[in-house]
């Protein structure tokens, strides 16, 4: 006896397409973050580079950290906060901001850190070869 299948692969359809397309979407939205992820990461190590060189400052990092962001552009990235602290011994950049959202409701955040030794030079001991 054969049944009536008339509309089965509308039924199908109706659950199957939307599971597929939120997929997709989960995936974009990933991508995104880690996209903004990296570019966070990428400022952060160049703005710690200027800021613990031998006569980097603090504005100097802020400064090196707003170009590199300005070269990278503003896509992935929403709203890059930097703080960039250095003393005696340390420097450090912190980056936070948000991802570009693909999927409705959802900020998921980003953080990026570099820290690291300040350079120091010492002058060599008299009489020392070089």
């Amino acid at each position: 006896m054969w049944r009536d299948e008339r509309g089965a692969v509308t039924a199908e359809l109706v659950i199957v397409m939307p599971l597929l397309l939120t997929m997709v979407l989960v995936i974009a939205q990933w991508t995104l973050w880690a996209h903004a992820t990296h570019i966070a990461q990428a400022t952060a190590s160049e703005a710690l580079s200027a800021a613990r060189v031998h006569g980097g400052t603090v504005a100097a990092g802020q400064a090196h950290a707003q170009h590199v962001l300005d070269q990278l552009g503003h896509g992935p990235l929403i709203g890059p906060r930097v703080n960039v602290t250095r003393d005696t011994n340390r420097a450090a950049v912190t980056i936070t901001g948000t991802a570009t959202s693909v999927l409705p409701f959802l900020r998921l955040p980003v953080h990026a850190e570099a820290a690291g030794p300040v350079e120091v030079f010492h002058a060599p001991a008299a009489g020392a070869r070089p």
